[in-house]
């Protein structure tokens, strides 16, 4: 085995290879007695097929196969060896490459192109500024999330007039030009419709005012998008005819009141808010935990922009362009051009965090991991009105999830990235400015 590496520049190297017949020729012979073993042929019986052929049947395979586990091998030894640190894998230079001829060849010579990551310098100290947004949380913020507890705790109840906001429960029958029910056409019972979800304004507004004895004469497929969904049929057009609607039964959406009861169900039958003092400081607190993670993003968007731009280095463009559409079937060269500098900005922060990692030994423990999937177990069940989850079922809950590999990769990569952001946020100069919600949402329009 020969193996050799040549600069091209402080970026790009290539690594020359060659693979001689004493590198896999004991190795070939064995295999290809295990295959004899085995062989099947038409007047011989198993296992006395003989040698010569079986090494015409199987011999360039079994030969191309050992050669490329002799060239994997020898590649991650060498790198390895060399303390190389690359980017992406080497791949095969096809220009200096040369054919080869299994049939005849003994020596087989092979080209890689490698890359070598760039040096970076990072200085997190004070002289370094970045700004930290804090959004205030002012009383219309609170006002709104009370708002948005009481309706989803609300309730239909029953109600005797129709207006703008109420969902009316009815049958729809298919009717002709007379109003007469079309024999073997449409009829389907127990429809709701929710009045603020009527397409046509004339309709709509024949509805609202109306008592729960209402009928009408419409189109459903004009007056509704899920029109198809409403009635259970497959294709809307069935549906862009005359029905008559006649309602049944009309309900009106009354938010809970904002009580202990509330309280409650929001928070378990053990809470201490009795209040609606309490309440709304206890909303407080809530948002003002969301608002300070929405300030983490920000400031994580900001010091990795300020750390890509402070840091000035270049990246081996060429060679990573060519290992990215080789290592994803559904991306093409001018497709991976078109999007270089996103794929850019995307190389250069995994190699300043990564530095930052090292640099620092920033590590992250599996109880960490664990914490963080309940904390997103429990955003879930709270997207569902689940507020009162006991500790031990998220803790069985994010078990599950982290059973998945590649959702504990996702998870510890997230934790990773929150413990380098958090030590940048230690190490800076950091500038606070407390803005208003509106003026935050702004950072991000640009």
């Amino acid at each position: 085995m020969k193996i050799t590496r040549e600069n091209i520049d402080d970026l790009n190297a290539v690594v020359r290879l060659t693979v001689e017949k004493n590198d896999y020729e004991a190795t070939v012979n064995e295999t290809l007695k295990e295959y004899r073993k085995k062989a099947q042929m038409p007047g011989f019986r198993q296992g006395k097929v003989p040698a010569g052929m079986v090494k015409k049947m199987y011999g360039q395979s079994v030969l191309a196969e050992e050669v490329n586990k002799v060239i994997s091998k020898s590649l991650t030894d060498f790198i390895k060896n060399e303390k190389l640190d690359i980017l992406g894998e080497p791949l095969p230079n096809d220009e200096e490459t040369k054919s080869i001829d299994w049939a005849k060849d003994t020596d087989f010579e092979f080209v890689f192109d490698i890359a070598v990551t760039p040096e970076i310098n990072i200085t997190l100290d004070k002289r370094s500024k970045l700004p930290f947004y804090t959004i205030k949380v002012d009383e219309q913020a609170i006002d709104n999330q009370v708002e948005a507890f009481a309706n989803r705790f609300g309730e239909n109840q029953p109600a005797d007039k129709i207006e703008e906001k109420e969902t009316i429960k009815g049958t729809f029958v298919q009717v002709d030009a007379e109003g007469n029910e079309v024999a073997e056409g449409i009829k389907v019972e127990d429809v709701t419709v929710a009045v603020d979800m009527i397409q046509n304004e004339e309709v709509k507004t024949s509805f609202i005012g109306a008592t729960k004895e209402f009928e009408t004469v419409l189109n459903p497929k004009a007056c509704f998008t899920n029109a198809a969904q409403m009635f259970k049929v497959e294709d809307a057009e069935a549906l862009d005819t005359t029905f008559k609607f006649t309602a049944s039964e009309v309900m009106t959406f009354v938010a809970h009141e904002v009580n202990q009861e509330l309280f409650k169900k929001i928070y378990g039958e053990e809470t201490e808010i009795n209040t609606v003092e309490a309440f709304r400081a206890k909303v407080k607190e809530e948002i003002e935990a969301s608002y300070v993670y929405s300030s983490k993003y920000r400031f994580g968007l900001d010091a990795r922009e300020s750390l890509i731009k402070k840091s000035k280095f270049d990246l081996p463009a060429a060679f990573l362009k060519r290992w990215i559409v080789m290592t994803n079937n559904e991306l093409t060269t001018e497709k991976v051009e078109a999007e270089w500098s996103n794929y850019e900005e995307g190389f250069k922060w995994e190699l300043i965090k990564n530095k930052i990692v090292r640099e620092n030994e920033i590590k992250v423990e599996n109880q960490e991991v664990v914490e963080l999937a309940k904390e997103a177990a429990l955003m879930q069940f709270r997207q569902y009105g689940m507020f009162d989850v006991k500790d031990e079922y998220l803790e069985q809950y994010a078990g599950s999830i982290l059973e998945n590999e590649q959702e504990r990769t996702r998870f510890a990569d997230r934790k990773l990235e929150e413990k380098v952001y958090d030590l940048i946020l230690e190490k800076v100069n950091v500038e606070e400015k407390a803005v208003e919600q509106k003026e935050f949402d702004a950072l991000f329009e640009n």
